[in-house]
């Protein structure tokens, strides 16, 4: 117990380092001196007679009292959010937790001592409210200290669920996006088949930017329940925008330029990725939430613009109703999709990709971190490395091939995802990282780390050879009437295989399965799914 009691005092002590309290307890002493203020003036204003004013005062002390609960909650946020989440990132918590401490005592430990700051805080100011009513005003506000109570215990319900949510806010931003994939893609897809796709995309471009004019406020505010709101939002948007982006490529492009639109897509789509990945690390290092605000903003106005150069196109299909039930719309998609044997092979081994790539991303900075024993500057790399070798492999397919469809090179394009998989499992370090954090110039020296990095390219380059057939085998095979909705049920599965991914990794690292362990398993399975597309080669029919 000893140690939950030190690590409250050390919270308290860092609280007041960061300034939150002085922050606070400014904020605090303004509303205290505006509510004499206020309550003087209602108090000697002639206008009004005793009995109103005698009506009055309650009325603005609750008023008051309710403008303080927002400055309590507003403080229970502030202190809570960053305190765990931030040492997650600097690796402080898994440097204590190695120690004898339980990862319940550093829980327990902070949110105690962040309790204690906001029950003194709610006293004093409660008090001093109290205080400064009774001066200006002569009005004894009854049981202030039952107020109090109900104060304190909205921050500390506020205080609890940010603490919890600190320590998954990564899983919860990754939830809450995906969650709008499983949902809305089916009735994405109906839509994208009954309407002018290229009027869609322009629609919902325009959506997009007050989202972003709202993500710039919570950006500058520093409000990460907003940011999680509208994270959610852009959730939706994506979700209807994939099936759109797909299904208009046939009907844009000829048979002998499909495959070639479909691996500048894949490759702009990582590229994208990776160069929004860099810029929001960038700015937010260097230029602040100001310089990402006017990013986002500035990057949903230039879509909405580049959507406008898209041609029209007569919609696919007719009209049918039943849009909006999205769990029978989700089944039937899905069952539509499995019924016919090509585009369901298609999209299982798409699955795969996602399934394997998710893995991959999801632990580089760990990988770096703790087995390379590198600075997020590596991590950075990594990052360019698999976006460029995907954006590469995307384009040599497309170059291997001739322009024209065919699966010849997917099973090779998975034997290279194995193949490169064990061997980076091979070159790993094979005890974790010790010691300071090499910072990139110092990784680079290393002539063991550039065996790594070409297995990182040619893993990333083997992944875009495996999967742009796919994307256009499942455009080709499908009729255009339903060919968004097909694309849709691809969606819902990819998204299952991520879900999947992430669920299997985490069960795996706290079985003590190492990440060149979990990479040489998703090597090892991917081999599998080669052999299976080389056996199945001859029923796809191209």
């Amino acid at each position: 117990m000893n140690a939950v009691w030190t690590i409250a005092a050390l919270t308290v002590r860092e609280a007041v380092r960061r300034k939150l309290v002085a922050a606070f307890a400014l904020i605090s002493v303004v509303l205290v001196i505006l509510s004499g203020w206020g309550f003087y003036r209602l108090s000697h204003n002639v206008g009004f007679t005793s009995g109103e004013t005698h009506v009055a005062l309650p009325e603005a002390v609750i008023l008051f009292m309710f403008m303080f609960s927002f400055v309590v909650a507003l403080s229970a946020s502030a202190i809570a959010s960053p305190a765990i989440s931030s040492e997650i990132d600097s690796g402080v918590l898994q440097t204590v937790v190695a120690r004898p401490v339980r990862r319940s005592e550093v829980l327990l430990g902070k949110w105690l001592g962040m309790a204690g700051v906001l029950a003194a805080y709610t006293a004093i100011v409660t008090s001093l409210l109290v205080a400064v009513v009774y001066w200006a005003s002569g009005y004894v506000a009854p049981d202030p200290e039952v107020a109090a109570a109900f104060v304190f215990a909205e921050g500390v319900v506020l205080l609890t669920v940010v603490l919890l949510l600190s320590t998954r806010l990564s899983a919860l931003a990754a939830g809450l996006f995906m969650l709008p994939f499983f949902l809305c893609s089916a009735t994405a897809g109906q839509i994208a088949d009954e309407e002018d796709k290229a009027w869609l995309i322009r629609l919902i471009k325009l959506i997009e930017i007050p989202v972003m004019l709202a993500a710039a406020g919570g950006v500058l505010a520093g409000n990460a329940a907003v940011l999680l709101a509208l994270l959610f939002a852009m959730g939706i948007q994506a979700a209807f925008f994939g099936p759109l982006k797909y299904a208009i490529l046939p009907d844009l492009l000829g048979a002998e330029e499909l495959l070639l639109g479909n691996a500048l897509v894949e490759a702009g789509t990582f590229i994208a990725i990776l160069l929004g990945t860099i810029a929001g690390m960038l700015i937010a290092t260097r230029h602040g939430a100001a310089a990402v605000a006017a990013l986002i903003v500035t990057v949903a106005f230039a879509a909405w613009g580049a959507s406008w150069g898209i041609p029209r196109r007569a919609p696919a299909a007719r009209r049918e109703g039943s849009r909006w039930n999205l769990l029978a719309a989700t089944a039937r998609v899905v069952r539509q999709a499995a019924a016919d044997p090509v585009p369901l092979r298609s999209m299982l081994g798409i699955s795969w990709f996602w399934l394997a790539g998710a893995v991959y991303l999801s632990q580089f900075p760990s990988y770096v971190r703790f087995i390379l024993g590198a600075e997020e500057a590596v991590v950075t790399l990594f990052l360019t490395l698999f976006s460029v070798g995907i954006a590469t492999g995307s384009l040599l397919c497309n170059r291997l091939l001739g322009g024209k469809l065919g699966l010849r090179y997917v099973p090779w394009g998975a034997l290279g995802i194995g193949l490169f998989s064990i061997d980076l499992w091979l070159a790993s370090p094979t005890a974790g990282a010790s010691g300071g954090l090499a910072p990139l110039g110092t990784f680079l020296r290393d002539p063991a780390h550039w065996r790594i990095l070409a297995d990182l390219f040619a893993i990333a380059a083997s992944g875009g050879i495996f999967v742009v057939p796919l994307y256009t085998l499942l455009q080709a095979a499908t009729e255009r009437a339903h060919r968004a909705r097909v694309i849709a049920a691809n969606n819902i599965v990819n998204a299952a295989a991520m879900v999947i991914a992430s669920a299997a990794t985490m069960v795996l690292i706290t079985a003590g399965i190492s990440i060149p362990e979990l990479f040489l398993m998703t090597g090892g399975a991917t081999l599998a799914v080669a052999a299976w597309f080389w056996r199945m080669m001859p029923r796809f029919g191209v």
